[in-house]
């Protein structure tokens, strides 16, 4: 087997053999685009490409060395974690942060005794959430309404009598629309967004390869909520979204859940990924209850991924990146009541 980087002109080969959009390679353009340096790695059998993922890598300030991230990527096998280990040490990689796009269906400790025979150990931050709901496009519409909760059909009806309406868009007036509405909800939610120039060379990157869109509900000629939804194989994705405090009561969120579910199937894809969720055992008292709540109402599927795992390189710089990183977390949360 013959283990090499990508070339330019095998674009087309390698979204074959991806399986989610931050891996697809549009998805590397835009995260280069940023500034971050990019490999994508590509396993032959003779010419043959059998396997393909791409992993970003960080610079750390104050640190000599960088930290390699691979979201959503196969599951390791002794040829990967070889490779990323040959990668890792001419590049100067402290660690490898893998969160393998495999669902798992509860067999936890199986996965886990594999990863960790191929030195990967369990890591202690994960990027992507460990559980996600799922939810089957091929299915009729009377059949998607049927399998949700009867509270987010309710809520669903609510917003079509009060005559919400939900449009589809790629203009850059709507991408400013989206913008605030988004950065409204980091802050009235205290939760950490990317930041506007993220989603800027996100949506500058991925819309015109018709792979991002907007989806937009407004009330009495007033935007209530925004959603960038991401296309990629046979997978439509709600990754971000953002809502006004105003007019609650119209339940215009419940409304573009359902119109980007309806756009996937007019796409002809079979699959709407959530994006995250907390797993089956959800506290009330979670910071992110809410969110899984509302998705938990659409009636997919909770499904649980592999998990995050770290291949350790350097030791002692790991463990002085994860504290470092432990505080300023603690730092930013504080600032942020």
């Amino acid at each position: 087997m013959i283990v090499r980087e990508i070339a330019q002109n095998e674009k087309g080969e390698y979204n074959k053999y991806v399986s989610h959009v931050v891996q697809s390679w549009e998805w590397g353009e835009f995260r280069k685009s940023t500034g971050l340096e990019l490999v994508r790695l590509g396993h032959y059998q003779g010419n043959r490409l059998i396997s393909a993922y791409q992993m970003t890598l960080h610079k750390v300030p104050l640190f000599s060395g960088k930290i390699g991230y691979l979201p959503k990527g196969p599951l390791p096998d002794k040829e990967m974690v070889r490779a990323l280990r040959d990668l890792a040490i001419r590049r100067n990689v402290a660690f490898i942060k893998i969160e393998p796009n495999v669902i798992i269906s509860g067999q936890q400790t199986a996965y886990s005794q594999q990863l960790e025979k191929l030195g990967l150990y369990p890591s202690k931050k994960s990027l992507f959430t460990k559980h996600n709901f799922l939810i089957d496009l091929t299915k009729s519409e009377d059949s998607l309404l049927s399998a949700m909760q009867p509270k987010t059909r309710y809520n669903i009806g609510i917003a079509q009598r009060y005559g919400v309406q939900v449009y589809e868009s790629t203009t850059d007036k709507d991408f400013e629309i989206y913008l605030k509405l988004y950065f409204e909800t980091t802050k009235r939610q205290k939760y950490f967004g990317h930041t506007p120039e993220y989603h800027r060379l996100a949506w500058k990157t991925l819309m015109p390869a018709k792979m991002a869109r907007l989806l937009i509900a407004k009330y009495m000629e007033k935007p209530l909520v925004a959603w960038m939804l991401f296309n990629f194989g046979d997978t439509i994705y709600y990754p971000y979204g953002g809502s006004s405090n105003e007019h609650k009561e119209v339940m215009a969120s419940n409304l573009v859940c359902w119109e980007a579910m309806r756009i996937g199937k007019r796409l002809g894809l079979k699959t709407f990924d959530m994006w995250g969720a907390l797993g089956p055992n959800a506290k009330e008292n979670d910071a992110w209850y809410g969110f899984h709540k509302f998705k938990a109402g659409y009636g997919g599927l909770l499904v649980e991924y592999a998990g995050t795992y770290d291949l350790i390189l350097k030791n002692a710089l790991y463990k002085s990146l994860n504290f470092a990183d432990k505080l300023r977390w603690v730092y930013l949360r504080a600032r942020n009541r």
